[in-house]
């Protein structure tokens, strides 16, 4: 081979390796151009989602502070029904002690009264026990029932 043959094929196989690495480097460049756009429309859509993941954490926050409204609301009425509970217990105790006052001083009175007849053993009636039915003022009970002749 002649000088000048070997010469085209080195300048040949050169231009060869030179022209593999530019077409490399372009398809690298390519290449990396195309996950940069990528990347980028995956940055907006995950900014997207965080716009909207942000409403729903607002949402919830909303929802969870409405439960804890209605969390203490449901507290109060429930101490307030409490109370009310006391309350009642507790008047419903001064109303007992004072029917047990008032059944005494009736039955003070019956033992100091000559007319009355009510036997010891004998447990009383309920006309006898001076309790006032609901509705009717105190002190307005009728005459002692009469015996039925039968």
């Amino acid at each position: 081979m002649t000088t000048s043959t070997i010469v085209l094929i080195v300048v040949v196989a050169v231009v060869a390796i030179l022209l593999i690495a530019t077409i490399a480097w372009v398809a690298r460049n390519k290449r990396i151009q195309h996950r940069r756009v990528e990347a980028g429309n995956i940055r907006d859509k995950a900014a997207e989602q965080s716009h909207k993941v942000g409403q729903r954490e607002a949402l919830a926050d909303e929802t969870a502070a409405k439960g804890r409204a209605a969390q203490a609301k449901a507290d109060a009425k429930a101490a307030h029904a409490t109370g009310l509970q006391h309350q009642a217990e507790m008047r419903r105790n001064d109303a007992a002690t004072a029917r047990d006052e008032v059944n005494q001083e009736f039955e003070r009175a019956d033992t100091m009264d000559p007319d009355t007849h009510t036997n010891g053993d004998t447990p009383r009636q309920d006309s006898e026990t001076r309790e006032t039915p609901r509705g009717t003022p105190a002190g307005k009970q009728g005459p002692p029932p009469m015996p039925r002749s039968g």
